[in-house]
């Protein structure tokens, strides 16, 4: 029997890819390779699965950006130097979202969350989103001693390049 170059159309995997993929080939590990050709000794973490994806969306009560859903179908969260948490598990981008976007003490301290996603940090308190209000592909940092908010990087592929080259977890400064 002749091995297949790509998964049946019935397997879980690809109908979990296929609102993501053109081309399966094009999508087996293409954030794998991103994350490990920045960062050879970052952490990957076993896919979370399209259910648990489409869970998260209905507790958000919004969509996550095609990019971040693609990520985490390849790894559930990426650790970065000095263990830090450069992308979420699927569990924290929701719990933490929710918070920021809930907490009432939060929002007596700060301005809105609302049009952000947070999406991972840099193990000292400052969050890394995408806004979402207007949508755009571009990472923020949200830096919580001044409340500011500025980019750092043009999509998520930048994010992880920047931020796994980088000598430290203050890469953005």
């Amino acid at each position: 029997m002749r091995p297949r170059s790509r998964p049946d159309s019935d397997s879980w995997l690809a109908k979990a890819a296929r609102p993501f993929c053109r081309v399966w080939v094009s999508c087996s590990a293409v954030w794998r390779q991103v994350v490990l050709e920045a960062f050879p000794e970052a952490g990957i973490r076993e896919p979370v699965d399209a259910s648990a994806l489409a869970g998260a969306e209905l507790r958000l009560g919004r969509s996550l950006p095609t990019e971040l859903k693609q990520l985490l179908l390849e790894s559930n969260g990426v650790i970065g130097r000095t263990h830090v948490d450069t992308v979420w598990t699927v569990d924290q981008i929701v719990e933490q979202n929710l918070f920021f976007w809930s907490d009432e003490s939060l929002a007596r301290l700060y301005m809105s969350f609302d049009a952000f996603l947070f999406f991972g940090d840099n193990g000292g308190g400052d969050q890394f989103a995408f806004v979402q209000k207007p949508e755009r592909a571009d990472v923020f940092v949200w830096e919580h001693e001044s409340d500011s908010r500025r980019w750092v990087a043009n999509d998520l592929r930048d994010y992880l390049g920047r931020s796994l080259r980088a000598g430290g977890d203050d890469w953005y400064q």
